[in-house]
């Protein structure tokens, strides 16, 4: 049907005024400053949070900001960060998995016992572990879908049935030591990528960015929706670009960029487009955000959970791999202490809600090397390590005060 070209256009609501007055950087500054008066703060203040430890650190200690002490840190980020990935999606549907530290802990154990001590394929064990993972997950969301458990409850009770099936399976010995020379080992402490790689793959974010934003630009054209400048987009991309750049190109004056890095941030790219870009991240946020106006739109809940609880297993079990090929060892202490709350915190800090609908692929990055920092910074300058928690703590707390002061002034904002 065609449409009347005397027929009214919708009316514009404020963010349309916005972008319609937006013309290069102005304009876009003045988008991010009306995003911020609205509340949403996006990464804005993880970023903030981010130059402000980096500096410190530095000032106390040069070391912090050395090449090979970066490359170190990028090592250690990428096993609990992928964790934290799957934490961004449980949390994003407002549940939580308190068990994530024992399944990659038990994922740890099932490489050393089926690699090490029967002589199974290195292959076959890691398929073992991830499988294990995703049976976890799918067990909780039975639990949660037709059982009626909260999510609180059912990965508790995991927590310590995973662990102690952990310690069941290494037996009296407590630890396997896995081959250095082997290839997992070596992904996980000293395979870097080569220079020209690296700075190769420094260019993809911001042509990938610059694609998206020609697509989207053309559909809303299509449609007769304002859009942002060419201009914008590309010095946005622009800007991204000459930061990862430089960013590799330090990193490549001491080791460079950690292949097991590349795997996480590979890993954040693909959860980024599944959560932006497909039906099911949209229906992900909406389960999020209201979950029985998302059952009446026709969304199947249970199966959006049951996605989300395998995932969040499922990345779980390759941290506890990747961990293992970190510490060259399959252990009774692998998993726990802090590995459950850092990947939590992580998540949180980097910005997704825990109150849910809200979060990004991103956040489990961000707030990795947040975290990460302040325990190598804490490290160079010789203190307690419960100087480490209490910092973390306070960290978190105000995350989660900045995330719920911006909920509540964007609820006000809707209203006004």
């Amino acid at each position: 049907m065609s449409q009347n070209p005397n027929d009214k256009a919708p009316a514009l609501d404020r963010s349309d005024v916005r972008v319609i007055h937006a013309e290069g950087l102005s304009g876009a500054l003045h988008t991010l400053v009306g995003r911020v008066k609205s509340g949403d703060l996006g990464m804005l203040p993880v970023a903030i949070g981010l130059i402000v430890i980096s500096t410190v650190f530095s000032v106390l200690n040069p070391i912090f900001l050395a090449p090979n002490n970066l490359v170190n840190l990028l090592f250690d980020c990428a096993t609990v960060g992928i964790i934290s990935l799957g934490i961004v999606c449980v949390l994003i549907l407002g549940e939580i998995d308190l068990s994530v530290g024992s399944i990659s802990g038990l994922a740890s154990a099932i490489i050393g016992v089926l690699w090490v001590n029967s002589g199974l394929p290195l292959v076959v064990a890691i398929g073992a572990a991830l499988v294990t993972g995703a049976v976890v997950g799918a067990l909780y969301a039975f639990m949660y879908n037709r059982l009626g458990m909260p999510s609180f409850v059912a990965t508790l009770s995991g927590l310590l049935a995973l662990l102690g099936l952990q310690l069941y399976i290494l037996g009296p010995t407590g630890s396997i030591n896995l081959p250095y020379a082997s290839p997992l080992v070596r992904f996980g402490q000293i395979l870097v990528m080569p220079g020209w790689l690296s700075a190769l793959l420094a260019l993809l974010p911001g042509l990938v960015m610059v694609m998206v934003g020609l697509s989207v630009r053309k559909r809303r054209e299509a449609v007769n929706l304002s859009s942002q400048p060419l201009s914008t987009l590309f010095v946005k991309a622009g800007i991204l670009t000459i930061v990862l750049e430089a960013i590799v190109s330090y990193l490549n004056l001491g080791r460079g960029v950690p292949w097991m890095f590349g795997l996480f941030v590979a890993l954040v790219m693909v959860l980024n487009y599944g959560l932006t870009r497909t039906q099911w991240g949209r229906s992900m946020f909406a389960v999020g955000g209201n979950r029985e106006a998302a059952r009446r739109s026709g969304i199947n809940v249970g199966r959006i959970y049951t996605s989300a609880f395998v995932l969040c297993s499922t990345l779980g079990a390759l941290g506890g791999i990747l961990s293992a090929s970190r510490l060259a060892s399959s252990s009774q202490q692998a998993g726990t202490g802090d590995v459950n709350l850092n990947a939590i915190a992580a998540a949180v800090i980097g910005g997704t809600s825990l109150f849910g609908g809200r979060g990004s692929a991103y956040s489990a990055l961000l707030g990795i090397i947040v975290i990460q920092a302040i325990s190598n910074g804490l490290t160079l300058l010789n203190l307690n390590s419960s100087l480490r928690y209490m910092i973390t703590g306070a960290v978190l707390a105000i995350a989660v005060i900045v995330d719920s002061l911006a909920r509540r002034s964007r609820v006000s904002h809707g209203r006004a």
